[in-house]
């Protein structure tokens, strides 16, 4: 177990170990565990995490609140468009100023191609860790959740295969920070990984390199398949999502023009038989429901989407309680 994580920053895990992350995991679990059986465990009493949204949030405002409870401490929940950041507060700013009235910063700020370099801005002036909940890159909480899951369900990890595959979803171009974290996390605990998507969703090229840098290290394959069905087949996991060809075009209405034309894309009965028949679906929420993905898969027997959700909470908390402890 690592012990000197106090005090660290959380804006991806490709910039921490994997005994880093190992630590991050048996702490999540424990929390888990004793959370299950009512046994409190009031780390951060007195400890005040300042929430600062850009972005709109369910799953991850609930998550963070719930966790800072119950580990004893306070979230600070802050609106961009309803405070003087939106039209004044500079990212150094914010580092200082939160920094000294709080324990912990965390931001979630998506805009593409601006979230990212916010977040390190503002951890370069912050006397306290910054907790990424999710940028226009990364989302790492999401990602230890889903590793989390996996070991959950299939015990050891190693040698599984994860198709992770864009999906169809109308409702507008969404960030591409989910596959990314995905791939760069996945391989390095001994994952196969299959991203899968039409050839106009591709991922930042700098991303993929670093992907594939762990799947060699790891001894494990990426493979980058533009075919929905042939990705699925014998995968021990189907985690189909959404996201935006970002990388294709700026332009909303041509992006959503070219998210038209795939709108074959979702994940139904027929496609999870392609996949083991052990095989979980997950999905980060919220879904685009009989656009993205049928009611009978994501509410079905292999759906883990609800677990997935649950551990968004064990991880934070654990990050939360090693870092801001």
């Amino acid at each position: 177990m690592q012990t000197h994580l106090r005090g660290r920053d959380l804006i991806t895990l490709q910039e921490w170990s994997k005994g880093e992350i190992e630590t991050l995991l048996d702490v999540a679990f424990q929390l888990k565990r004793e959370r299950a059986m009512g046994v409190p465990h009031p780390i951060l009493r007195d400890k005040v995490l300042a929430m600062l949204f850009f972005y709109s949030s369910t799953r991850t405002r609930a998550s963070f609140e719930a966790g800072m409870a119950q580990l004893g401490g306070h979230a600070q929940f802050i609106e961009s468009k309803t405070t003087q950041i939106a039209h004044g507060d500079t990212a150094k700013e914010i580092g200082e100023i939160l920094g000294r009235y709080n324990d912990g910063i965390a931001i979630r700020q998506v805009d593409w191609r601006g979230g990212n370099a916010y977040m390190r801005e503002v951890a370069e002036a912050s006397r306290v860790p910054v907790l990424n909940m999710q940028c226009d890159i990364y989302h790492p909480h999401q990602a230890l959740a889903d590793l989390m899951t996996i070991i959950e369900k299939r015990g050891d990890p190693r040698g599984a295969t994860v198709t992770v595959s864009w999906a169809y979803a109308a409702s507008y171009q969404k960030p591409i920070s989910v596959p990314q974290s995905l791939v760069l996390l996945l391989p390095r605990f001994g994952l196969n990984v299959r991203l899968v998507h039409p050839p106009e969703f591709k991922l930042m090229p700098e991303i993929m390199e670093q992907a594939r840098d762990n799947a060699r290290q790891a001894g494990v394959t990426l493979e980058v398949i533009e075919e929905f069905d042939e990705g699925l087949r014998d995968t021990d996991v189907v985690y189909a999502k959404s996201w935006g060809a970002l990388l294709t075009t700026e332009d909303e209405s041509e992006g959503m023009r070219i998210i038209d034309r795939y709108k074959h894309w979702i994940t139904d009965e027929r496609r999870m038989e392609l996949a083991d028949r052990d095989a979980i679906y997950m999905h980060p929420l919220p879904a685009d429901r009989n656009v993205e993905v049928t009611d009978a898969v994501i509410d079905g027997p292999q759906s883990v989407v609800y677990d997935q959700a649950e551990n968004r909470l064990h991880g934070q908390k654990a990050v939360m309680a090693l870092t801001m402890s």
